[in-house]
């Protein structure tokens, strides 16, 4: 099977690329398929095999162009209805970064789709169709795209080529979105891009149709956008997930702490705390797969050693013993309700915050948000299926938590239904 892009991207070289991960958001057809299937297409990031098979695909369903939506719609039931149904994932590279894609749900009743697609997103691609402007599905996207954390928001005004190309098109919608960022969305690293994804216009080449328009395309600013410091670097986490002790003669006194890093830098010698124990020590030294390494950061995976022996598990926390996090059992968070399953009210859960595993039971439901409106409503016992809303829980261990909008990692959390083993809900921790 080959590959149309090139061979370098098999090197070494690709291993150590930065990574960049992009949701995409927006209306049943406004395109969002049809433009991730552009930017693979026009940036030479596609199968021959994947080509031939939609090239095929299309000539069945009778369109008169390729249709580059199939690229992500995969599943049948896609095909048939023309719309996104679940989560597609897609990855590719350029010479800059590589890419891991989430594509997204339009429909209303998709919403959990979305916040899963965009719950590890860097950048949110958010579409609007030229034709209709912002509408309500609009303010749904941005506001779930802000309530997730995702740092740059690109808003890509799609179809412009059925308006010809009107630059007036252009800044009116630009004007009405930022009149609700201005409400709702203070801070974000937001740009704008009027595109054509059937026609390619500034996807991936500048448009000859819009000569008025000189910023970047789409995946010049995909490649470009600033993302080291999306992480928090100036906390120190490591939530446990396992205990190295291996059984040899040589290792005899080994004792490392395996997990990935969800915060801050970490250097042999700095000084630590282990949570709950709440014992202070040093980092004796980090290993990692390919050795030893004098620092390290989100979201490495590495093994901490430690100067003394303490009782530690999966589940406890190494933290910068200057900035601990706060050890809780009672949580304040925004939830996603994902199951068709209502929340009740008092309902117990099983909960997983990193690599820590506890039962909790939902005290409280503050209110429900209208997403639309933005409206909170009160008075709630229950929350529906891809309903948001602010609970209050309490869990039987304490939580090691940060507020969401501090660190994404430790900041985050997932409840299960214990019958069914099903994620029911995601949280983000206020």
């Amino acid at each position: 099977m080959t590959n149309v892009i090139d061979t370098e991207f098999s090197s070494k070289g690709y291993l150590n690329m930065q990574l960049l991960r992009f949701t995409t958001a927006g209306s049943v057809d406004d395109g969002k398929s049809t433009l991730i299937g552009r930017l693979l297409y026009d940036s030479k990031s596609l199968f021959e095999d994947q080509l031939d098979a939609v090239k095929r695909a299309s000539v069945q369903k009778g369109s008169e162009h390729l249709n580059l939506a199939l690229f992500t719609d995969g599943l049948r039931a896609e095909r048939e209805q023309g719309i996104t149904i679940d989560v597609a994932y897609r990855y590719f590279a350029t010479p800059n970064r590589k890419f891991i894609i989430a594509d997204t749900p339009g429909h209303i009743q998709y919403t959990r789709n979305m916040v899963t697609g965009a719950s590890t997103a860097n950048a949110a691609i958010i579409l609007i169709d030229a034709r209709n402007g912002v509408i309500e599905q609009t303010y749904r996207h941005a506001y779930i795209a802000y309530l997730l954390g995702i740092p740059h928001i690109i808003v890509c005004i799609n179809k412009m080529d059925l308006l010809d190309y009107s630059r007036e098109v252009f800044e009116t919608i630009k004007a009405d979105f930022n009149a609700f960022v201005a409400k709702v969305l203070p801070g974000e690293d937001l740009r704008f891009i009027p595109i054509s994804a059937l026609n390619g216009d500034n996807v991936v080449k500048p448009s000859v149709n819009m000569e008025w328009y000189t910023d970047t395309t789409l995946l010049e600013t995909l490649e470009t956008i600033p993302i080291t410091n999306d992480n928090d670097l100036t906390r120190r986490r490591f939530p446990v997930q396992y205990v190295i002790r291996p059984e040899m003669d040589k290792y005899h006194d080994y004792r490392g702490y395996a997990g990935r890093i969800a915060g801050g830098i970490f250097h042999p010698g700095d000084e630590v705390m282990v949570m709950p124990a709440g014992i202070k020590t040093k980092i004796l030294s980090i290993d990692t797969f390919n050795g030893p390494v004098e620092e390290a950061f989100p979201p490495m995976s590495v093994t901490l050693l430690l100067a003394d022996d303490i009782d530690i598990s999966r589940g406890d926390m190494i933290a910068g013993a200057d900035a601990l996090p706060a050890m809780s059992s009672e949580i304040d968070l925004m939830v996603c309700w994902m199951n068709p399953r209502p929340m009740q009210l008092n309902g117990k859960y099983a909960l997983k915050h990193n690599t820590r595993d506890v039962k909790c039971v939902i005290n409280a439901i503050d209110f429900v948000l209208n997403i639309n409106t933005l409206e909170q409503i009160p008075g709630r016992t229950s929350l529906a299926m891809n309903e948001i809303g602010k609970v209050h829980l309490r869990t039987t261990k304490p939580l090691f938590i940060d507020p969401y909008s501090f660190n994404r990692n430790t900041g985050s959390l997932i409840l299960i239904d214990e019958a069914t083993n099903e994620t029911v809900a995601a949280g983000m921790i206020l």
